[in-house]
């Protein structure tokens, strides 16, 4: 093309070029979950997927599992995308807080590898004993541990419930056994049955048997007392509220996505989330509907890392040692 001609194509190459981004989504945008199908971040990740793509329109959003190694597998799959606005993450505070901390050579940055589009959702963290114990209140049950050995459940090595419950174990200045399992259902079980003195667990894992009187539930990391068992005391009424850590739920595009995508998933999350039948539908699976915009949320991303750095030290709980 002589330059005469590049000259007077270029007016009409600008608009082609502002069409084509408009024009998103032109084809499937692809919802990574670092986890595996039929989890709680996968439910949470197909309701959320659903309503976006019908608010937002085009050919609509498909949630794509890649879980492993401590959910680092899918997660750097998104920090390894094109950032065109067809690839996305709905991940968890652990791939883009705690991770950093917990993982020594971490192969993706949890706040310079992606732009935030928006917190979705969170759950509050509660400790349970088994309803036999004698400890009534948290301060009781630190009592306890000054006289003989506790020992505590968790769901897994590194876990939030295995930070959390060990951060308060080092606060109380007491010794403890730390009981990992496989997940939280057998930790709960093994709770109820008295098999150990205590669990952190996530409030919608235990809160039907809290309810019933199976398990008695000395703190819930709420800013304020849950509607459903108004005896129960927030973490800061018990004394402890460093024990205040939710577990939450985000979604990410790759670091240099178009700033124009990035707003409008942005508000789109803001306004599904704000839908009295999506926030419905989130407590059914014991989510509380939590938005955020993308600038607020990525503050609060940067605040978490710094938090759970300190929460690292403090336990000294690295999952690679």
């Amino acid at each position: 093309m002589t330059p005469r001609r590049a000259w007077l194509a270029a007016p009409f190459l600008l608009p082609l070029a502002a069409r084509a981004q408009e024009a998103w989504p032109n084809k499937p945008v692809r919802v990574v979950v670092p986890y595996p199908p039929g989890g709680s971040t996968d439910v949470l990740a197909r309701a959320v997927a659903e309503r976006l793509g019908a608010v937002i329109g085009g050919p609509g959003f498909v949630v794509d599992n890649r879980a492993g190694g401590a959910a680092v597998v899918g997660t750097l799959a998104v920090a390894q995308a094109a950032a065109d606005g067809y690839t996305l993450s709905l991940a968890t505070n652990q791939t883009h807080a705690a991770n950093a901390a917990m993982l020594k050579d971490l192969p993706y940055r949890p706040v310079e590898d992606f732009a935030p589009i928006g917190r979705i959702a969170e759950v509050h963290h509660a400790l349970v004993v088994p309803a036999a114990s004698p400890a009534q209140t948290l301060a009781e049950l630190a009592q306890r541990g000054r006289g003989q050995r506790l020992t505590y459940a968790s769901s897994g090595v590194g876990s939030a419930s295995h930070v959390i419950a060990e951060s308060w174990v080092k606060r109380a200045g007491l010794e403890a056994t730390h009981v990992p399992y496989r997940g939280g259902a057998q930790a709960t079980t093994d709770t109820v049955s008295g098999v150990v003195d205590f669990f952190v667990s996530t409030w919608p894992q235990v809160v039907e048997l809290v309810k019933d009187g199976r398990l008695r539930c000395l703190e819930v990391g709420a800013p304020r007392r849950l509607e459903e068992v108004p005896a129960v005391p927030t973490a800061a009424e018990a004394g402890a509220p460093w024990l205040a850590v939710d577990a939450w739920f985000g979604l990410w595009a790759p670091a240099g996505a178009p700033a124009t995508v990035v707003a409008r998933l942005s508000a789109a999350l803001v306004q599904v989330l704000a839908e009295p039948a999506m926030q419905a539908g989130l407590r059914r699976i014991g989510f509380n509907a939590a938005p955020m915009p993308a600038a607020e949320f990525a503050a609060f991303q940067r605040a978490e890392v710094t938090r759970w750095r300190e929460l690292v030290e403090l336990t000294g709980i690295r999952i690679d040692g």
